[in-house]
């Protein structure tokens, strides 16, 4: 990474960074719905966790605890895809083309920003997950292949969402952006393990990429990390098939003049 392009990516990120952090609007969804999410699934669904063949000793809110952090770091990245459109529909991004020498410098400083920002509300989760009794039989390299895959994920969904959002330069895009990710989110094992799912909804998480994630996540909580490298090879490949989206859509918006 030569200096220019490292200048431009940095501007980028921070500007987006600062524009997060000093608007109550942008900064507090990202952190309220998942909460919101855990609460509800790890406390008012917390019987779940007596039913007959649910076998997971971390307990309850320790495997609600896993779809949270995986499900933020997704909307982390979905939510920077609505700053990007949001940036390109008010002409800063026509801008940023103009000024940036390299062009994939832009995306890389919208990563930068869509990692900071997922990190911030990782932390919340976490903190809020211990204070609610999450047990976390994981230790210090289960912890980091945990957290190492939730930033895939994060990685993946901004690549998906900036891809959008480079294509249609503006926020009414947001839905396309948020609704796919939503729904692989919620198609996967959820409330309760594959092995208790029946019917449809079974047959669909099967060949749901996230449900090999979450398995994953929760596994590492426990402290096995035998399904990590599944997970990672699955998210690392989403990361390559967003990325050359997210490339070819920034080059279609520059073909457009932004």
């Amino acid at each position: 990474m030569n200096r220019r392009f490292r200048s431009v990516a940095l501007a980028v990120a921070a500007r987006s960074i600062h524009n997060v952090f000093t608007n109550p609007a942008l900064i507090l969804p990202s952190v309220v719905f998942p909460l919101f999410f855990f609460a509800a699934f790890a406390g008012g669904l917390a019987r779940v966790g007596d039913i007959p063949g649910f076998d997971y000793d971390p307990g309850y809110t320790a495997f609600q605890f896993a779809f949270v952090l995986i499900q933020s770091s997704a909307f982390g990245g979905v939510f920077t895809g609505f700053g990007i459109a949001r940036d390109f529909e008010m002409g800063f991004g026509r801008r940023l083309l103009l000024a940036a020498p390299q062009r994939p410098a832009i995306l890389v400083g919208y990563l930068i920003a869509a990692f900071v920002r997922a990190a911030f509300t990782m932390l919340v989760v976490t903190v809020v997950a211990l204070a609610a009794g999450a047990e976390l039989n994981a230790g210090g390299i289960d912890l980091f292949g945990l957290y190492g895959l939730a930033v895939l994920v994060n990685l993946a969904a901004a690549l998906w969402a900036g891809g959008v959002a480079l294509r249609v330069r503006s926020i009414q895009g947001g839905p396309l952006m948020q609704v796919p990710v939503f729904l692989l989110l919620f198609l996967a094992p959820v409330y309760v393990p594959l092995d208790l799912l029946t019917g449809w909804i079974h047959a669909v998480a099967t060949v749901n990429p996230f449900t090999a994630l979450l398995a994953a996540a929760r596994d590492l909580i426990d402290g096995d990390a035998g399904t990590l490298g599944v997970a990672v090879a699955i998210s690392a490949g989403l990361v390559a098939l967003f990325g050359v989206w997210a490339l070819r859509s920034l080059r279609r918006a520059e073909a457009a003049g932004g």
